[in-house]
């Protein structure tokens, strides 16, 4: 019976060794969460029955069009992640892994975390309003917007927003929408001089905004490489870093013109 080198026992201890952390890997939760397209909404319509943008204080517009916010769905943040379910999403086009801490930034409980989204969200809507007024030129001492949106946090939605009211009170200023009867979709945060900021998971929203019907893609610039990547067949992208920058793009979507491209 022939007997085995050192190097050859050497060898089979350091496989055995790697087998043995490959297999406690397999069953060891990850600081990962696991990321698909979610929901979108129309911020011109209504969500669970109720408005989601109501203006006061200045005539409003009947619409048409959507202008359709977009989200991800991601793993509860105590849920436990392991190897397998990372191998799944790496080729699923449909899902991501990212680190935890890029989903939740805010960390803490549960509670806690939704807390933290809730007040982002909140900070973004007043930031939207202040930007809508401003560039409609109307004082927030005498108009009133109430915004409405349920399970859903973050700030990322702050451009829809904005866009949204400046459509239910002026659409683009000639008596027409500012969607031109599109679906148009988008994401980025604001502030309340306009300026549109990046938000992340760009490529999955793109995915939802497909799903839902959208045709045009408004997505901040800085995330152009990311957006381009893994762009839904039948879905223009259109790069924004202000305010102003989308409703001139928008303006060139209504008359068939030249946009701005990653």
């Amino acid at each position: 019976m022939p007997t085995l080198s050192r190097r050859s026992l050497a060898l089979a201890a350091c496989a055995a060794v790697v087998a043995a952390l490959l297999a406690v890997a397999a069953f060891v939760p990850l600081p990962v969460s696991i990321v698909l397209p979610g929901p979108t909404t129309d911020v011109l319509g209504t969500d669970h029955g109720a408005p989601v943008i109501t203006v006061t204080g200045t005539p409003v517009r009947r619409t048409s069009g959507q202008l359709r916010l977009v989200t991800i769905s991601a793993t509860e943040p105590n849920a436990a992640v392991h190897f397998s379910d990372v191998a799944r999403a790496w080729f699923n086009t449909k899902q991501a892994a990212m680190p935890r801490e890029a989903v939740y930034p805010t960390g803490g409980s549960v509670k806690e975390i939704q807390q933290a989204n809730t007040k982002e969200m909140v900070q973004s809507q007043d930031a939207a309003t202040a930007a809508a007024l401003k560039r409609l030129k109307l004082s927030p001492a005498k108009v009133k917007v109430t915004l409405r949106l349920a399970d859903v946090g973050g700030p990322s939605a702050g451009l829809l927003f904005t866009l949204g009211i400046i459509d239910k009170v002026a659409g683009d200023g000639h008596g027409g929408d500012l969607t031109g009867g599109r679906v148009i979709a988008g994401t980025g945060t604001i502030d309340a001089a306009g300026r549109v900021g990046a938000v992340g998971g760009v490529p999955l929203k793109e995915q939802s905004a497909r799903r839902d019907g959208a045709t045009v893609f408004l997505v901040p610039r800085d995330e152009c490489s990311d957006a381009k990547a893994e762009l839904p067949r039948g879905l223009k992208l259109i790069p924004v870093t202000t305010l102003d920058g989308a409703l001139s793009a928008l303006a060139a979507v209504r008359s068939g013109s030249a946009t701005p491209s990653c």
